[in-house]
């Protein structure tokens, strides 16, 4: 089956369209990091405002609405502002949180755990809402982080299009690479809305990931972060 490159017109006749389907309907990443092309931020956010608000008046007027009606009419800027400032902000490097670590001077050796970290990221495959929580942990080699860093770091990768196991992973190996330690662990719990709310429409699932670095691969210690954040650990 022959699969379109729907920006370029192209046909790959080496690609089978059901495989891409099969991906974005069972949510599977392609990558561990961020599939970005090497132009990405060749273009201002201001003309990328420009650019996705011609896009989504042609999305909405296709759909057959009114986009002269004063409810409507300014809905494409307001959709193209959100992803660019804000839900999508976490795309752009200048957007990194400045991660400072300090000294461990107190040298507090045990488990750290910033729990319950509200999460909304938005679904790759659907652009569709993932709303849930992250926890994450670190054991100190030397340095610490602030803890609102922590939440930082979360918000900055969540504020893309996503794939939760990536997000897991992403936190993980950007504390890691901060901290100068493998002793990194990060858990999310969250709801994907493009299986809540469509699909299989299952409104009560929710789903778990968990990247443990380090120490935290060691099942006592794993279980103590468990424990934490109350979540129990399959036999």
């Amino acid at each position: 089956m022959k699969h379109t490159d729907y920006k370029n017109g192209n046909t790959n006749e080496n690609a089978n369209q059901s495989d891409y389907d099969l991906i974005g309907d069972n949510h599977v990443s392609t990558s561990a990091d961020t599939p970005l092309r090497n132009d990405a931020f060749e273009m201002s956010n201001a003309d990328k405002i420009k650019s996705i608000q011609k896009d989504f008046y042609n999305i909405m007027h296709t759909l057959g609405l009114d986009m002269t009606d004063d409810s409507l009419k300014e809905t494409p800027t307001r959709v193209a502002k959100m992803f660019v400032n804000e839900i999508f902000g976490g795309l752009h490097p200048e957007a990194e949180p400045k991660a400072s670590t300090f000294e461990n001077k107190y040298q507090y050796n045990e488990m750290l755990v910033e729990k319950n970290i509200v999460l909304y990221s938005t679904c790759e495959h659907h652009f569709l809402p993932i709303v849930g929580k992250a926890h994450v942990a670190y054991m100190s080699k030397g340095r610490v982080i602030g803890l609102s860093k922590l939440n930082r770091i979360v918000e900055f990768y969540a504020k893309r299009p996503q794939v939760q196991e990536r997000l897991t992973m992403q936190v993980v190996k950007h504390l890691q690479r901060e901290l100068g330690t493998d002793d990194v662990a990060c858990v999310i719990d969250a709801k994907h809305l493009c299986v809540n709310s469509r699909g299989i429409k299952d409104i009560n699932s929710s789903t778990v990931t968990a990247e443990y670095g380090g120490r935290f691969k060691e099942k006592e210690v794993k279980r103590e972060l468990l424990d934490y954040i109350q979540m129990e650990l399959k036999q």
